[in-house]
């Protein structure tokens, strides 16, 4: 089980990517595109060019987990974009964009104290 807390580093790649890149391809993007290490522990967010699916990489420490969820109907509302290659987003934040919302638009409390992310 993948348990997502507040303190988890989330990149979520603004690009799409093609999506029949396995756990390898996935390694590779977050190398090369986004300069990340993706044995950090991070939770790195990607989506297909039609914005129809999403899919999680995460590394555990044994080895790497390979989520996708892909809407019945539909498409997903938001995606951050930008000029940098990925986005930060917040626990709660991915939480919204799992169930297809908009986490720019919600009206969650702000942190307290926002965690400081390892790098």
């Amino acid at each position: 089980m993948i348990q997502i807390t507040p303190h988890m580093r989330i990149l979520v790649a603004v690009e799409p990517i093609d999506f029949r890149a396995g756990i390898d391809g996935l390694v590779g993007v977050c190398r090369q595109r986004l300069e990340a290490d993706p044995f950090s522990g991070g939770l790195f967010v990607f989506r297909n060019r039609a914005n129809t699916s999403i899919k999680i990489l995460i590394y555990d420490g044994q080895g790497f987990w390979l989520c996708q969820k892909r809407l019945s109907s539909g498409r997903f509302a938001f995606w951050p974009d930008g000029s940098a290659q990925t986005q930060p987003l917040e626990a709660c934040e991915l939480q919204v964009l799992l169930m297809g919302g908009d986490p720019t638009q919600t009206n969650a409390a702000p942190a307290w104290r926002r965690l400081s992310l390892a790098a």
